[in-house]
């Protein structure tokens, strides 16, 4: 018992620090998100707080953290905008069709996790998931360059002058902070960001800089400030938005693509943080906390959330590692909303924005330089593939491009791997041993090495070294055997998978005859039973 108390505790002096680190890094986050999609500022912090602290509790993955994010936030300008158009001129009913998209989208989260798809994400390849983390640090690189503009007759205009010399220098001295703190013996266990933070808005207040602030940043953007109550119930959206078939269809898209994205990536993140901790999440139980998570944000006025990428790698190279990281963040974002918000309004920007930087470099796979001259060409093309399209588009589309390229070249390369190896018996019948896998894409290889006009009167085909995986393998041996017989030659199969010798017994009764039933090789009774085969290896 005081084994299991020891471990439980021994890391919540990094979990409750690294939180607090996490809270200040998602309040300009989810603000800058809240505007991106169109909305009030505290919208975004609701999210935050609510879909955080749930998928800390519920989620299948401690350590990693849930907020607003900005691939969902793209997608929510446009349905926002055609919401508000539906409604008359300052009904703002947008916010509420985005509310009803969100529970929306949390029900397909949940309906992914009651069928178990979370476990896709494991077919997804090395190169693709490199493609991904590299397209997402330089999307988090290029959102942090617009906090070096200020706003002037309420257009953006980069900083000049002082201004921008003295955000420079904030942002190299928070980064500076952050790499060298952990090279002090002494300091290797203090959460770098906190301190580069804490270090830097000291430094701001008393030498009294000009420099935006989260305040600033804030009031720049439309809002009025971080304060705010605890989220409450918003039942009008169940009155503003009517329960008609126009509506549901046009939610529906939104509500798909957004639960899509939202899964592709927390699951990816989910991936990554498994790597970095070595440990594994759960899938399954992610989709659920997640889905859970945007069905009570919806409900109760959240711009919904998923993953962070970039908060989670905050949180684990500051030592979080288990839910209560999480869970502190979450509570700490609230707090900050109640009654912190008059300091976190004073945090320079240029803090975050080092802090982000950091992110950028840890988050890119640098590794991937090396490698070019190391791995096969279409690999590599996927890697740059998914890391533009990540850029120009989105994570959806970007792994979902890379996984579709990836599997084609995959089925291509199995395709070209068919060999029919051709040999005589004394009896004067021709056997061809095949081998490689016999799906969709090598049948017509397949078909090639068969001579049906020139061959003897009895041919055999060896099914041992070769795996029919498909129904259209089951359909080329088919006509196969129907070409043979056209030509009135005998043809036996002999060493055929179980599966597929059920459903050629299913497509026609002559294959009785066809089939080589009793057969002495060990070798077949290997590669047709395998789950018995290793049973009773372990039953031994």
């Amino acid at each position: 018992m005081t084994k299991f108390i020891t471990k439980r505790v021994s890391n919540v002096r990094n979990d409750v620090l690294s939180g607090v680190t996490v809270a200040l890094a998602l309040v300009p986050e989810a603000v800058a998100f809240a505007f991106v999609a169109g909305v009030d500022p505290l919208v975004g912090l609701y999210a935050a707080f609510m879909v955080g602290l749930i998928t800390s509790i519920f989620g299948g993955r401690p350590g990693m953290i849930s907020g607003a994010t900005g691939a969902l936030a793209v997608v929510m300008v446009s349905l926002v905008s055609e919401g508000n158009a539906l409604g008359n001129p300052g009904e703002n009913l947008g916010l509420y069709y985005l509310f009803a998209t969100v529970i929306l989208m949390g029900i397909f989260q949940v309906l992914a996790g009651l069928l178990k798809l979370g476990k896709f994400v494991r077919l997804i390849p090395h190169p693709v998931m490199m493609g991904f983390v590299n397209g997402l640090a330089i999307v988090i690189f290029l959102s942090q360059l617009g906090m070096f503009k200020r706003t002037v007759g309420g257009e953006k205009v980069w900083l000049e002058g002082s201004q921008l010399y003295v955000m420079i220098g904030l942002v190299a001295l928070t980064m500076l902070i952050m790499w060298g703190l952990p090279k002090i013996k002494k300091a290797q266990k203090l959460p770098e960001a906190l301190i580069a933070i804490l270090i830097v808005t000291g430094v701001a207040i008393f030498i009294n800089f000009d420099v935006a602030t989260v305040g600033s940043f804030i009031r720049d953007g439309g809002g009025t400030g971080l304060k705010g109550g605890f989220p409450t119930l918003k039942l009008e959206t169940f009155a503003k938005v009517p329960f008609t078939w126009d509506s549901i269809v046009f939610i529906l898209p939104y509500a798909l693509i957004l639960a899509a994205i939202g899964l592709i990536e927390s699951l990816m993140t989910l991936n990554l943080v498994d790597d970095l901790t070595e440990t594994r999440g759960d899938g399954n139980r992610e989709c659920l906390a997640q889905g859970g998570a945007n069905i009570v944000t919806g409900l109760f006025g959240g711009m919904g959330g998923c993953a962070m990428i970039g908060q989670s790698i905050i949180n684990i190279k500051g030592g979080g590692r288990g839910r209560l990281s999480g869970i502190v963040a979450a509570v700490m974002l609230l707090l900050f909303i109640l009654f912190g918000s008059s300091y976190i309004e004073e945090v320079p920007i240029a803090a975050l924005v080092g802090v982000m930087f950091m992110v950028v470099i840890g988050t890119f796979a640098w590794s991937s330089f090396r490698i070019i001259n190391k791995i096969p060409r279409a690999d590599l093309f996927v890697l740059i593939l998914v890391s533009a399209l990540t850029v120009i588009f989105d994570l959806a589309i970007a792994v979902i491009a890379g996984v579709i390229f990836s599997a084609l070249v995959f089925s291509w390369e199995n395709a070209t791997r068919i060999r029919a190896r051709k040999r005589m018996k004394d009896d004067g019948t021709k056997i061809y041993e095949i081998w490689g896998p016999l799906f969709f894409g090598s049948i017509s290889t397949f078909m090639e090495k068969f001579d049906v006009k020139n061959d003897p009167d009895r041919v055999e085909i060896d099914f041992v070294e070769s795996r029919v995986s498909d129904h259209s393998a089951v359909e080329a041996i088919f006509n196969l055997v129907e070409k043979y017989e056209t030509a009135g030659k005998k043809i036996y199969l002999k060493h055929l998978s179980e599966e597929c010798k059920v459903l050629l017994h299913k497509s026609s009764s002559k294959f009785k005859e066809v089939i080589i039933e009793a057969i002495d090789d060990p070798r077949y009774h290997l590669a047709a039973n395998p789950e018995k085969f290793t049973k009773g290896l372990f039953e031994k």
